[in-house]
């Protein structure tokens, strides 16, 4: 049997957008997995198994259920070695764990960005899980977190100045290919890109022209998803 992933969606089971979830996918692809992806939404996750996690993804692979995306990476890693390194060795594993680090640092960044249009792409039970749960966390309203947000767009582009340093000399973070560092950045990418028409990146700088070179790899893997607002209703 095929190893089962779960992945989180909006309304429309073809729009799945989880930041952590991409990671996975893209780590899976990377490694030749084939696996069968469940679209789950946010309040049917603790349907999963008894012993499974709260959020996604979840992995489960014969009888082992493996949560959090970083757990999922450092298995697939180890237990299939024959199999494309998503770390390129030690070393590499631990940068990536820095990428990782270096993204969660971020993450409010592209959550004031589209938190209001991950709302938007939920079903209704969804969405009051979601705006419940965020308003608590940002102690405003998801409105009030996403205002403005055209003005933060450089914001943004600043924090990926280093990124932007590296893709200048170099096609990827992995250097002449990708490894799980550059999927961990995409991912929080692919995001924005799944729930929103909001533009995150400006069009000919070196991000942009790597973000580009991932969503059409794997056979267009980041492009099949479903996108945009208008996807939620689809």
């Amino acid at each position: 049997m095929k190893p089962i992933l779960y992945d989180l969606c909006g309304a429309n089971p073809e729009q799945r957008f989880s930041p952590y979830c991409w990671r996975t996918v893209y780590a899976l692809a990377h490694k030749g997995i084939e696996v069968e992806v469940r679209p789950t939404p946010f309040t049917k996750i603790k349907d999963i198994a008894p012993d499974a996690g709260k959020t996604v993804p979840i992995l489960v692979d014969g009888d082992r259920a493996i949560c959090d995306s970083w757990a999922i990476a450092t298995y697939l890693e180890d237990t299939y070695p024959d199999k494309p390194s998503l770390f390129g060795g030690d070393g590499g594993r631990a940068a990536s764990r820095f990428v990782e680090g270096y993204i969660i640092s971020l993450m409010p960044i592209f959550a004031s960005l589209v938190v209001k249009d991950v709302h938007d792409v939920l079903a209704p039970e969804d969405q009051a899980y979601f705006r419940t749960t965020r308003e608590e966390r940002f102690g405003k309203t998801l409105e009030e977190v996403q205002a403005g947000r055209e003005n933060r767009l450089g914001d943004l582009a600043k924090a990926l100045k280093p990124l932007e340093i590296m893709l200048g000399n170099q096609p990827f973070i992995g250097g002449d290919a990708p490894l799980y560092g550059d999927y961990v950045i995409f991912a929080a990418l692919q995001w924005g890109r799944v729930v929103s028409d909001i533009e995150l990146l400006e069009a000919g700088t070196p991000v942009h022209a790597w973000f580009e070179r991932l969503l059409d790899m794997y056979d267009g893997l980041g492009r099949k998803v479903a996108t945009g607002q208008a996807a939620a209703a689809a």
